[in-house]
């Protein structure tokens, strides 16, 4: 069995979930508010911040299986469905485009949009949500993953 370390895992899930409700905060702005500068930019660094989250967590679990590192964040997001860290349906949607947008934020940050913000604060904040549900159901039972855990 692989051991999974606790010190690398649970500080990202608390700091996932506070780049979140942050963000869920910021999206109950109304829209003339958030697209304020400020705002734009706030909501830009905890997204990309939370999703480096997810991604460290993600590539930390497939580290420990045989045959299941990736170099690239998509790659990491279906490696984790196929793996059955997460579910496969999830990975191959939400966790790859999560993917695909923590790399739009990173590398053309200069064409995100308030508009593009804004939409992923109304209708994808969800999405972490599932995938630290299914980082906990790991947590919780990691034996059922061929995993031990280390404090």
């Amino acid at each position: 069995m692989k051991t999974i370390k606790r010190q690398s895992i649970l500080p990202r899930i608390d700091g996932i979930q506070r780049d979140v409700e942050k963000l869920r905060v910021l999206g109950r702005l109304p829209f003339d508010e958030f697209q304020k500068e400020t705002n734009v930019v706030l909501a830009q660094f905890y997204l990309r911040q939370a999703l480096e989250g997810v991604f460290h967590i993600g590539s930390h679990l497939l580290s420990r299986l045989p045959g299941q590192r990736s170099t690239e964040y998509k790659e990491t997001a279906l490696k984790l469905g196929e793996a059955g860290i997460v579910d496969k349906a999830f990975a191959q949607t939400a966790l790859k485009n999560m993917a695909g947008y923590r790399n739009r934020l990173t590398h053309f940050y200069a064409d995100v949009t308030a508009d593009e913000i804004y939409s992923i604060l109304k209708m994808h904040l969800d999405d972490f949500d599932v995938f630290l549900e299914e980082v906990r159901n790991v947590m919780e039972h990691p034996d059922q993953f061929g995993f031990t855990i280390e404090n």
